[in-house]
C-alpha cells in the first residue's frame, strides 16, 4: 500500500524521471565526447534511445509527456541562450567588421534557399508553402559553442579567421532568429485565410526594434542596474540579478512577438564583463563560472528531450532518411559556400567549416516549429521533423570533424612552407 502511494506521488514519479533524463544525458554525453564528436549529438542519440526504449516496452516511462521535466529543459535552452550571449559582446561583434557580415548574410541566405529547394524537390506536391519555408529557416542556425570548442582546441580561436567565425556566428544567430520570427508570422498569418502583410511588417518591425533597443538602451542601462545590485549587503547577489535580468528580457522580447531565447540571448550579449566586473570580484567568481554549472544541468534535458520526440520510426523510413541526408548536405553545402564571403587573404575552408555545425541553435528552431499550427494541424509532422533532427545531428558532427581536418590540413601546408600565420 505504501508502495503504491509513493509511486502515485506526482513528486516521486518527476524525481525519478529526472534522474533517469539526467543519467542518460551523461552517459550520451560521455560516449559522444569519448568518440571525439560534440557531447550533444550523444545527448539526441539517447534520447532516440529512451524513445525506441517506449515503443518497444510499453511500460517503460515516456520521457516527453511530463510537464515538470519539460518546464526544466526549456528553462535550461533560455540559461543556454544567455550563456552563448555572454560568450560574446555587441562591441565585439562590431569590430569583427564587414567579412563577418558578409559571412553571415550569405550563412543565412545560402542555406536557407538550398533547403527551400530540397524541401520543394522532396516533399508530396501540395505541401503548404510555409513547410518548405521553415525547413529552410531551420538550416540558417549555427552553433557558436562547437565551433569555439574546436578553435580553441587547434590554438585558432584568435586567428583571424577564428575571429571572423566568432563574428559571423553571432551575427548569423541574430539574423537567423529574425528569420523565425518572420516565417513564425507567416505561419501564424496563414491560418486566417492569407497572410496580412501589414501585420506581419509590424511584428518583424516590433521584434527587430526590441533588438535595437535592448542592444543600445540596454547597455546604458545595465551598468546602472548592476552598480545598484552592488549596493545589496547580501551574499550571493551576482547570478540571481544576471538571471533576473535575462528572464526579464527573454519576457519583454516574447511580448515583442520574439522567442523567449532570443530576449535571453540579448541580454547576454549585452551583459558585458565591465557592468559585473565589482559584483564578480566580490564574489570571487566569474558570472560565466556561476551560470556554467546550471546550463550543464538543464541544457542536456532539452537535447534528451528533444531526441526523445523524434519519431524513430519515421527516420528510418528510406524517404525520410533521404529528406535528411539530402538536407544535411544542403546544409553543409551552403554554409560552406558562406567561407568564401570572408574576402582576400583568409581561408574560405575553414571560415565556412566552422560556421557548419547547426547544434543546440538548430534544434531550438525545430522546438519552435513543433508548436506551430497550420490551418489545425502541427506544421512539422513527425516525419519531418524527424528528417530536421537528422540533418541538424549530421551537420552537428560535420562542422567539427571539417574544421579539424581543415586547420590540420593548412599548419602542414604552413609547415612545409616554412611559414606561420598564426596556426
Amino acid at each position: 500500500m505504501t508502495f503504491a502511494l509513493v509511486m502515485a506521488d506526482p513528486l516521486s514519479s518527476t524525481l525519478g524521471l529526472l534522474a533517469l533524463l539526467w543519467l542518460a544525458a551523461k552517459l550520451g554525453g560521455e560516449l559522444a565526447i569519448r568518440m571525439k564528436i560534440p557531447a550533444v549529438a550523444g545527448e539526441l542519440a539517447m534520447g532516440l534511445t529512451l524513445a525506441a526504449l517506449h515503443r518497444q516496452f510499453i511500460a517503460f516511462p515516456d520521457v516527453t509527456l511530463n510537464a515538470a521535466a519539460d518546464l526544466l529543459a526549456n528553462l535550461g535552452i533560455v540559461v543556454l541562450m544567455f550563456a552563448v550571449g555572454l560568450e560574446s559582446t555587441v562591441a565585439q561583434m562590431l569590430k569583427s567588421g564587414a567579412a563577418s557580415l558578409r559571412v553571415a548574410f550569405i550563412g543565412v541566405a545560402a542555406p536557407m534557399a538550398l533547403g527551400l529547394g530540397g524541401a520543394i524537390l522532396m516533399l508530396p506536391k501540395g505541401t503548404p508553402f510555409s513547410v518548405d519555408l521553415f525547413i529552410g529557416a531551420c538550416l540558417c542556425a549555427t552553433s557558436i559553442g562547437i565551433s569555439a570548442q574546436v578553435l580553441r582546441e587547434k590554438g585558432a580561436a584568435n586567428t583571424t579567421e577564428g575571429r571572423v567565425i566568432m563574428g559571423a556566428a553571432v551575427m548569423d544567430d541574430i539574423l537567423g532568429l529574425l528569420v523565425l520570427v518572420l516565417v513564425s508570422g507567416l505561419v501564424s498569418a496563414s491560418n486566417g485565410g492569407g497572410p496580412p502583410w501589414g501585420s506581419l511588417a509590424r511584428t518583424f518591425a516590433l521584434a527587430l526594434g526590441f533588438l535595437v533597443v535592448a542592444m543600445t538602451l540596454g547597455r546604458w542601462v545595465t551598468p546602472h542596474l548592476f552598480h545598484l545590485a552592488n549596493r545589496l549587503r547580501g551574499e550571493q547577489i551576482l547570478l540571481p540579478m544576471s538571471l533576473g535580468f535575462a528572464f526579464l528580457l527573454a519576457y519583454l522580447g516574447n511580448l515583442a512577438g520574439l522567442a523567449s531565447i532570443v530576449g535571453a540571448y540579448a541580454a547576454g550579449l549585452i551583459l558585458e564583463p565591465a557592468h559585473v566586473r565589482v559584483l564578480e570580484e566580490r564574489e570571487l567568481h566569474s558570472l560565466e563560472d556561476l551560470v556554467h554549472p546550471l546550463v550543464s544541468v538543464l541544457a542536456p534535458l532539452f537535447f534528451v528531450l528533444m531526441g526523445a520526440r523524434v519519431d524513430v520510426g519515421a527516420l528510418c523510413q528510406p524517404r525520410t532518411l533521404l529528406l535528411a541526408l539530402l538536407l544535411a548536405v544542403l546544409g553543409v553545402l551552403g554554409k560552406w559556400i558562406a567561407g568564401y564571403g570572408g574576402g582576400k587573404n583568409l581561408h574560405p575552408s575553414i571560415i565556412g567549416w566552422g560556421m557548419v555545425p547547426r547544434g543546440e541553435v538548430g534544434l531550438i528552431f525545430v522546438a519552435a516549429g513543433a508548436q506551430l499550427m497550420l490551418n489545425g494541424s502541427p506544421l512539422l509532422s513527425p516525419q519531418i521533423q524527424a528528417a530536421i533532427v537528422g540533418a541538424i545531428l549530421l551537420t552537428t558532427l560535420a562542422g567539427p570533424i571539417g574544421l579539424a581536418r581543415a586547420l590540420r590540413s593548412l599548419k602542414t601546408r604552413e609547415a612545409v612552407r616554412g611559414g606561420d600565420q598564426g596556426f
